[in-house]
């Protein structure tokens, strides 16, 4: 008995034993894709049925559809009330059952269409919300950008020296040549080196006074004395 019972249990422990189930139909560690199906697959294209749909929803938000209703209703109501007892379909004495029936399947196929057609919508504004956010980022990184580049442009500018400060720059040197003219005009020294000595020393004063008056960030143009406004023309 222990050799038959060794001969029927499986040499792998985690071999597994096909049971009643796999030969019917397929053991449980398949899975259902790779399962044969007894009815096709009813796949239909999404956007020509959500088209379909909206069209349809659409054409039920219109006049023209509440028209045809009402025409289609009371042309029903009036056959089925005033035809002959032979030619009626739906009997008054039932409560125009039929009628019924018929405006209870077009309301039960009518919401589904019309949430369908809903989600489509709400799918395209977050789509196009999302495009506008993204559009808004680019936007306000493309203003930040051209923000910081006028910054220091702006920077930039200060540093380069205007028309105005060159004039004023060459207007002080005129200056201060004419000055040093006077100065050496007023002194009439004796010798030739008491004469270089005293032009170097007012070289070096008036060196000294331009630094003083220069000021290169704010730019800063001295005034012309009205005695030499004639002679700079």
């Amino acid at each position: 008995m222990a050799a038959l019972a060794d001969n029927g249990a499986p040499k792998n422990p985690n071999q597994r034993i096909p049971g009643r189930g796999a030969a019917k139909g397929g053991s449980l560690d398949t899975p259902l894709s790779g399962r044969q199906r007894i009815l096709p697959k009813f796949s239909p294209d999404p956007d020509a049925f959500g088209h379909a749909t909206e069209g349809f929803a659409r054409f039920m938000g219109t006049p023209q559809f509440l028209v045809y209703m009402t025409v289609f209703v009371v042309v029903w109501l009036a056959w089925n009330t005033w035809a002959p007892m032979e030619w009626q379909f739906d009997s008054r004495a039932l409560g125009y059952t039929l009628l019924t029936l018929m405006l209870s399947l077009q309301a039960s196929y009518a919401a589904p269409l019309l949430l369908l057609a809903q989600n489509r919508q709400d799918d395209r504004d977050r789509v196009s919300l999302q495009q506008d956010r993204q559009r808004a980022e680019r936007n306000l990184s493309d203003t930040e950008y051209l923000t910081r580049e006028l910054a220091s442009l702006r920077i930039a500018l200060r540093e380069v020296a205007t028309r105005d400060y060159v004039r004023a720059e060459l207007r002080s040197l005129l200056e201060d040549m004419l000055e040093a003219q006077e100065e050496l005009r007023t002194h009439d020294p004796s010798g030739q080196g008491q004469h270089e000595s005293q032009r170097d020393k007012v070289k070096e004063k008036l060196k000294e006074q331009r630094d003083r008056q220069r000021n290169p960030r704010t730019q800063q143009i001295p005034r012309i004395k009205p005695g030499h406004s004639s002679q700079d023309r």
